[in-house]
């Protein structure tokens, strides 16, 4: 991988490997095909992220409010790709869902912590489920989920 951190999106996958590359490009499919809209890719915190832009919520991240409001972040690592869904953080029901699902579509151990999906062979990433995971959310109701789990009522 590159020497020079990677500062947007065309660099950061430039910046890969070709199977790396390669299989962070059907993330970004595969999330762009189901996103519900009000969401943006951006590149930030080194990922790949679908963020809600400060135009809908100018709030913006309560870690660094010059941040847009992080929901999901994509990234391969030298041993492993991450599929980061904030809202598996969350929503305790969301993430049981997926924990129940999981081995209906994908062989192997899931290997998660928090809201991070790690997979360290990409023929074992369920991309049909991830999909269908990323349609379970709108920006309206991760706003919501995360002003009641993260900021309280204030917003």
């Amino acid at each position: 991988m590159a020497s020079v951190k990677p500062n947007d999106i065309q660099s950061y996958l430039d910046s890969l490997p070709e199977d790396k590359r390669k299989v962070i490009e059907q993330f970004r499919k595969v999330v762009k095909k189901n996103l519900p809209k009000g969401f943006e890719e951006v590149f930030n915190y080194g990922m790949i992220g679908y963020v809600v832009p400060h135009k809908l919520y100018p709030a913006g991240y309560h870690c660094n409010p010059s941040q847009p409001l992080p929901f999901i972040s994509i990234a391969a690592t030298k041993t492993a790709y991450s599929f980061h869904h904030m809202g598996l953080y969350a929503d305790a029901d969301l993430l049981k869902w997926f924990e129940e699902a999981y081995p209906v579509h994908a062989t192997g151990k899931l290997d998660m912590g928090k809201g991070c999906v790690r997979f360290k062979k990409p023929e074992l990433i369920p991309f049909d489920l991830l999909g269908k995971l990323v349609t379970k959310m709108s920006a309206k109701e991760w706003i919501a989920l995360y002003e009641s789990k993260f900021r309280g009522s204030k917003g």
